[in-house]
């Protein structure tokens, strides 16, 4: 984690929290940072869960789908890197009745009996415009319908990009918080884009710690020295900038400058520089090693990674941004939403 502080920020330490298709602990750490606490964690897949409970210590529940909402303690967050799924009737207005089938049915049924002060998902930039928007406007649709308690949610979401919040890494996601009708909050502002440049090459590890991950390959193109320099010099910041290909440039087959940003990890992409990208280090073309991809999505030094490289890269790929939870819950803190209204 490289923006805030723990120490820094203790105003959630009242509050609990649910980790919902949890991966490897990405919310846990953010809401961790700022001294919520974890009540529940589900996760089914079996090597994110040994990782998830190698660094947290707590026990992982499997598949939410087989879990009732009862049995899930009482929280105040809920929190969901939930994946897309389309919604068979999807815009028919249905309300509840519109998720079944998906796996956000399982977010909804659990926020319809728990009712949390606040939702906190997130998703693929995609999401937004998913089956013309229709997706997303069924899952807005179905937190803000009040129950007999009137209490149903305010929701607001805002597409966010990595390399605006400190971390070299484009990786652009839909955040969608949801606070619960009687808080009272009628607007929330997304967190703005820090003023901060930084770099693959502030996060990379010695060489001696990477050759295993050189490509060597003779159909390696890199653009003229002149132009990659001029790049170096700061024309393009805060971005990841291709400075040369390998083969035909498809994709896992583009180079890009340690001086600007990293292409979006992936869980499961294709091409020499499969799911990292490939890089100009030091002189050397590479992929990013395990512990880099932990770097760019803002997990802290003493992070247990897998210790297969496989592994490492499917869940960092479907992991979320440290940094950029820890600037929406300070903004969270910051705009006061939780204290009481006069």
């Amino acid at each position: 984690m490289l923006a805030i502080s723990k120490e820094k920020y203790t105003a959630l330490s009242n509050l609990t929290f649910i980790d919902l298709f949890a991966g490897i602990g990405g919310f846990r750490l953010a809401l961790d940072s700022f001294g919520a606490k974890c009540v529940f964690t589900s996760e089914w897949d079996k090597d994110a869960q040994k990782v998830y409970k190698e660094n947290f210590k707590d026990e992982v529940a499997g598949d939410i789908t087989k879990i009732k909402e009862e049995d899930v303690p009482k929280h105040d967050i809920l929190c969901a890197g939930f994946p897309c799924q389309a919604f068979s009737i999807s815009g028919k207005q249905q309300g509840f009745d519109d998720a079944r089938g998906t796996l956000f049915f399982d977010v909804a049924r659990i926020v319809k009996y728990h009712q949390p002060k606040i939702l906190l998902l997130e998703n693929v930039k995609n999401f937004e415009t998913h089956d013309h928007g229709k997706t997303l406007q069924t899952v807005k649709q179905i937190l803000e319908e009040k129950t007999l308690l009137n209490l149903g949610y305010s929701i607001f979401y805002q597409v966010l990009n990595a390399s605006n919040y400190g971390i070299p890494q484009k990786r652009q996601r839909i955040y969608i918080l949801g606070f619960r009708n009687d808080l009272g909050i009628t607007n929330f502002d997304f967190p703005k884009p820090v003023r901060t440049c930084s770099k693959i090459k502030d996060l990379i590890l010695s060489d001696k710690e990477t050759e295993k991950y050189i490509i060597k390959r003779t159909d390696i193109i890199l653009d003229d020295a002149r132009k990659i320099e001029g790049n170096i010099k700061g024309s393009i910041i805060n971005k990841a900038f291709r400075i040369g290909i390998v083969n035909k440039g498809g994709q896992g087959e583009r180079i890009y400058s340690e001086n600007g940003h990293a292409i979006t990890l992936s869980a499961y992409g294709g091409g020499v520089g499969a799911k990292t990208g490939l890089y100009l280090i030091n002189g050397k073309i590479r992929k990013l090693a395990p512990r880099e991809c932990a770097r760019v999505m803002g997990f802290p030094e003493d992070f247990k990674i897998s210790k297969s490289k496989t592994q490492s890269y499917k869940q960092f790929g479907n992991s979320v941004v440290v940094d950029v939870l820890q600037y929406i819950l300070k903004e969270i803190c910051n705009q006061k939403i939780l204290e009481p209204k006069v």
